[in-house]
């Protein structure tokens, strides 16, 4: 698979795992070490059904 073009950064791709059960997103790698997550790090997921988005944060204790 090739790079995408400068523009085309934040597009993203939703696929399937665990036999279609659940779904996953690719996040650049670059976002992921600028908030500096770790492997299999608990986060908190917002779905606002409304506007259409996701909102991932830092999962609070």
């Amino acid at each position: 698979m090739g790079r995408r073009k400068i523009q085309e950064k934040n597009v993203r791709s939703l696929t399937k795992s665990s036999n279609g059960r659940s779904y996953t997103i690719t996040l650049p790698i670059d976002v992921v070490r600028r908030w500096r997550w770790k492997n299999r790090q608990k986060l908190q997921l917002t779905i606002d059904e409304k506007k259409k988005r996701i909102i991932i944060g830092d999962w609070e204790r």
